[in-house]
């Protein structure tokens, strides 16, 4: 069954459940267009938590045939990947004296819950971009490489869609509706790329504020609300998505850095990217049964100091066609 965490929602029957995912909803746009396929049952004998797919890496096309020639041989190529799926969360440990001291809302209990519903966000959306398994901690029970899922940056390298690896696209001083249409010109020969209409444009705070002041001087924007009461900030009609920063707050997700691009040394560099979320595109895997799980601390049984925990998954994320995301590399803000 395809789900997504509106549908996780509307499934469970316990209320703490329900405020749970809808904080992970409310609170971050992308993790709430996710499609997941809850297709991975790990119950039985020789019972795996592997998802095996296909990776469509390079189209073909089509060509007329002049009469008494052949056509130029060509061929459509696909890669074999497979992901190990793993849980994502935490545990939070308090005393039962401080648990419910103040109001229920903000409390100590449920400020840890709120905290730990922060970490699920930001380590999720940084391992879209930043994902490696290679250099994730083994897991301790040795069921595959590591933890976690290859995130864009590492499945987009080298690939079709990969643009702006050699030359620098300059966003950090656009004064006119003349350079604004020529500082989008690489966005727009990215998007092209892609077989159809991105779910979202994916940057740090400063690729969309430039994006942001670009397309408004090439009238480009549109800003729009949705039914959870967030502002839509949109380019030629693809929300554009600010992922924050990683959880220790030290760096964006999409990072900024400097490096020699053609020779010349740069600074204030990022990455744009771009992302379908769908079944043949790029889309989350589960376990069958519930997406979102929580256990709270049991008060009445002895112990002053009890453990709860969160935990969604285990989940991971998979690029099914190349064509469904894209990146723009070399883009400077700053």
């Amino acid at each position: 069954m395809v789900l997504t965490l509106a549908d996780a929602q509307a499934n469970t029957q316990d209320d703490v459940s329900f405020a749970i995912i809808d904080e992970l909803r409310r609170y971050s746009w992308l993790m709430d267009q996710v499609t997941f396929d809850d297709c991975v049952n790990p119950a039985g004998g020789g019972a795996t938590l592997t998802y095996g797919y296909t990776r469509l890496t390079q189209v073909r096309g089509a060509a007329w045939r002049p009469y008494n020639t052949e056509y130029t041989p060509a061929e459509a190529k696909r890669q074999r990947f497979s992901v190990d799926l793993s849980p994502l969360g935490g545990r939070y440990r308090i005393d039962r004296v401080l648990a419910h001291l103040g109001p229920r809302a903000t409390d100590e209990m449920a400020f840890q819950i709120a905290e730990l519903l922060t970490g699920v966000r930001q380590t999720f959306q940084t391992e879209i971009i930043r994902g490696d398994v290679a250099a994730n901690p083994a897991q301790s029970a040795g069921n595959g490489d590591g933890t976690g899922f290859d995130g864009l940056d590492k499945a987009l390298t080298g690939s079709a869609t990969e643009v702006g690896v050699d030359e620098v696209s300059d966003w950090s001083a656009v004064d006119s509706e003349s350079k604004a249409f020529t500082a989008i010109e690489g966005l727009e020969a990215m998007l092209a790329l892609l077989n159809t209409q991105p779910t979202a444009i994916m940057t740090n705070v400063h690729g969309w504020l430039r994006l942001q002041a670009i397309g408004r001087r090439a009238g480009y924007i549109t800003e729009s609300e949705d039914t959870m009461g967030r502002r839509i900030t949109s380019f030629a009609g693809v929300p554009i998505v600010d992922l924050g920063d990683i959880n220790d707050g030290s760096s964006p997700v999409i990072p900024l850095r400097a490096a020699t691009v053609d020779g010349v040394a740069q600074t204030g560099l990022t990455d744009i990217y771009a992302c379908r979320f769908a079944l043949d595109g790029f889309h989350g895997v589960s376990t069958v049964g519930e997406l979102v799980r929580q256990w709270e601390p049991d008060w009445t049984v002895a112990g002053a100091v009890k453990d709860g925990e969160v935990e969604m998954g285990p989940l991971a994320m998979v690029l099914k066609h190349t064509k469904s995301a894209a990146v723009l590399r070399n883009v400077k803000v700053r």
